[in-house]
């Protein structure tokens, strides 16, 4: 098992290029058999003290630093063991290690909004911070496949298009995934062989949370009902739809070039005419492409929107406008498109 899931691991940072040769890593670690898991190896392999038995991979890894960083959410009494067991493996091992205790729920109340995307807003902060402070190139997550398939399903539920079936990418931007091919089962089996004794977070078996229930209630129940190997046909679904959209996103930004009449940070213009010309798919797409350009982000932008400006830009009306929300104005003037940061 150790072997098997060491070799799968390395397989995954080769396949999508996730450690280059000098890079220094912080690593997300809870305590619990993910993290800690993806912490062990990656140490194992930045030491180079690889498993003696591994011969599927004989090539060796790049070098490569690791710090830890921990993040108290201050939501369970177990927590501040969590985190003096994270401290102690790394005093155990040499790594440098960043903890710091976060009231999440004051923040999700605060902000309005639930306590995992508080938790998750206040991590990644914390990450950006350590990146900074320590001259951190890249951060590893410790999502596995089944993390990616669980997200796929609240994708479906809420309605997403075809990106949501990507699930969990092992890549993006700065953030990398070297788990995201190795399923929990063989991940607690490794912990379990090498008496890591991780910490587990009994609120994953409390069904409050939507993730929660389609990990504990739904996939087991389709895969009882319906498909047992219900892990793996997802992930091949999600490899196809990554595939078909990578050709897509290539021929969106193709169009993008050709309708493009003027950019800057503030504003993006686009030809009216070339934009009606191309098929709804690609406007859908194109519209999408370039409020990220302008905002890095498309969160806000729900497929109400885009139909609305699809629609506003067929009817070729003149100074007519649409805000999708405070931040951005669509304007069709003079046979173009104008796409205008507000503020």
């Amino acid at each position: 098992m150790q072997n098997r899931l060491y070799n799968n691991i390395k397989n995954t940072i080769e396949k999508y290029q996730l450690i280059q040769e000098g890079d220094k890593l912080i690593v997300a670690v809870s305590g619990g058999p993910d993290s800690i898991c993806m912490l062990d190896i990656l140490n194992k392999m930045r030491r180079g003290t690889e498993i003696k038995t591994c011969h599927l991979n004989p090539e060796p890894m790049a070098t490569f630093e690791i710090v830890v960083a921990h993040v108290n959410h201050m939501i369970r009494e177990e927590a501040k063991e969590d985190e003096q067991y994270v401290k102690e493996y790394c005093e155990k091992n040499g790594i440098e290690f960043y903890a710091k205790s976060i009231d999440v729920q004051k923040i999700a109340h605060t902000n309005k909004i639930g306590i995992e995307e508080a938790g998750r807003i206040a991590r990644y902060e914390f990450f950006d911070e350590i990146l900074r402070k320590t001259g951190a190139t890249k951060i590893a997550i410790a999502h596995n496949k089944n993390d990616k398939i669980e997200t796929i399903f609240l994708h479906i539920l809420r309605g997403s298009g075809i990106e949501g079936l990507k699930g969990i990418e092992a890549k993006r931007g700065n953030i990398i995934r070297p788990l995201i091919a190795c399923e929990r089962e063989e991940i607690e089996k490794y912990c379990e062989e090498k008496q890591l004794n991780p910490r587990v977070d009994k609120t994953n078996f409390e069904n409050i949370y939507h993730r929660n229930k389609v990990r504990n209630v739904l996939i087991p129940y389709v895969q009882k009902e319906f498909n047992p190997n219900l892990i793996t046909t997802l992930e091949r679904l999600s490899d196809i739809v990554v595939a078909e959209n990578e050709y897509m996103e290539k021929q969106t930004q193709k169009a993008y070039q050709e309708i493009l009449v003027q950019e800057n940070e503030k504003e993006i213009i686009i030809d009216l005419k070339n934009f009606n010309l191309q098929e709804t798919v690609i406007k859908a797409r194109l519209i999408r492409y370039i409020i990220k350009r302008l905002f890095g982000t498309t969160e806000s932008i729900e497929k109400i929107h885009i139909d609305d400006i699809i629609k506003l830009c067929e009817k070729n009306i003149g100074n007519k406008f649409l805000m999708p929300n405070k931040n951005i104005k669509i304007l069709v003037k003079e046979h173009k498109i104008f796409f205008i940061i507000l503020g």
